[in-house]
């Protein structure tokens, strides 16, 4: 059943929609979850394995390096379970001593040059409360916002129907990059919201810019003491270092970018309507830890997310004409066939203005057996 929005016009609440699935919901779902610590650390050792057997490829006779790629993509994975279990671990309490929080938090997000200080403001704070609204600095730019670099960058290598397919392919391993240096370099530099680049400026406390400071030189520290590791050998740097982070960055992207962006605006934070769940294979809902399950995570955010499958059963029953739920190749498809800026809320429009495109009809699709 699709979810059209123009006979649906009454948003409702995240909290709202928290309050009458929650009854329905055992408590041992809410528990902190030392499981997903450990799977952040068995990660570290992954990557820290792979960089010690690269530190012989140059001992590897040149026909012999593909045999290497394997352990890449590994790698790769490695980067995109270190995101999402960090943010798993930064919107629960499975580590209740801050102070080790927050350093198991720094290491699992150092491949992403996210100081964790910065991704509590961007994410827990401003993204889960304004999702998907004007004030979200995670949504498309507007049509009406100033055409600078940041708004360029996100209409040149995002998926679009505009979108040159070689540029998307350059785009997806380093989108994650852009949107951490344009979020890092605005509290940074200017703090006060008047950035113009970021797609929503806000504000941090001094505190946690002098925190996010030494956060970020620690993470430089440590890429250095990986790269001085691996001998600044441009072979061991490519094949250890550069391709499993554009690879890593390119699959974390392929679900970020479902997250949301085909959704339309919303004044309220009703999250059937401005966020998106899909359907991928079990193996990676195994590996990535139900990131799939997206708009589940928003009603939810600090749940075991072991227990989406079961909040998302619950929406199928309560909320049939409201969820998202696509299968993640139409979802692709769905990007690919749409503009990515925001006319108005229920509009999506081209770089020119020219061309407006009414926001997806998304609702519950079926998928096949």
């Amino acid at each position: 059943m699709n979810n059209n929005l123009v006979d649906q016009p009454v948003l409702i609440t995240q909290a709202d929609y928290a309050k009458k699935l929650r009854p329905f919901l055992p408590a041992e779902a809410f528990l902190p979850d030392s499981n997903k610590v450990w799977i952040l650390l068995i990660n570290l050792m992954l990557l820290i394995v792979g960089w010690a057997i690269a530190s012989y490829l140059d001992r590897w006779a040149w026909q012999y390096l593909w045999l290497y790629l394997p352990i890449a993509i590994v790698m790769a994975n490695s980067i995109i379970v270190l995101l999402f279990s960090t943010h798993d671990l930064l919107h629960s309490s499975a580590i209740s001593n801050p102070r080790l929080r927050q350093l198991v938090s720094l290491l699992g997000l150092t491949m992403l040059w996210m100081p964790p200080t910065l991704w509590k403001a961007v994410h827990n704070r401003e993204h889960h409360s304004k999702t998907n609204s004007e004030q979200d600095p995670d949504r498309n730019y507007l049509s009406s916002q100033p055409n600078n670099w940041g708004k360029w960058i996100q209409n040149a290598f995002v998926p679009s129907s505009e979108v040159n397919p070689f540029l998307l392919t350059i785009g997806m391993g380093h989108a994650w990059g852009v949107h951490t240096f344009r979020n890092l370099t605005s509290v940074l530099f200017f703090n006060k919201q008047n950035a113009q680049y970021p797609v929503f400026a806000f504000s941090i406390s001094e505190k946690e810019r002098l925190a996010i400071v030494g956060e970020l030189m620690t993470i430089i520290s440590l890429h250095l003491a990986i790269l001085g590791s691996l001998q600044f050998s441009p072979i061991k740097l490519l094949l250890s270092y550069f391709l499993p982070i554009w690879i890593g960055h390119a699959g974390l992207m392929f679900y970020i970018y479902t997250n949301h962006m085909l959704c339309r605006m919303t004044t309220v934070n009703d999250a059937l309507i401005n966020s998106l769940s899909i359907r991928v294979p079990k193996i990676f809902d195994l590996l990535h830890i139900n990131f799939s399950y997206h708009t589940e995570h928003h009603i939810f955010p600090g749940m075991n997310p072991s227990y989406y499958p079961m909040v998302q059963e619950l929406l199928l029953t309560h909320y049939p004409d409201r969820f998202n739920l696509v299968d993640a190749d139409k979802a692709w498809k769905l990007m690919l066939q749409t503009p990515r800026h925001y006319l108005d809320e229920t509009t999506f429009t081209n770089w020119s203005g020219k061309k407006m495109v009414p926001c997806p009809e998304l609702g519950i699709t079926t998928t096949n057996p």
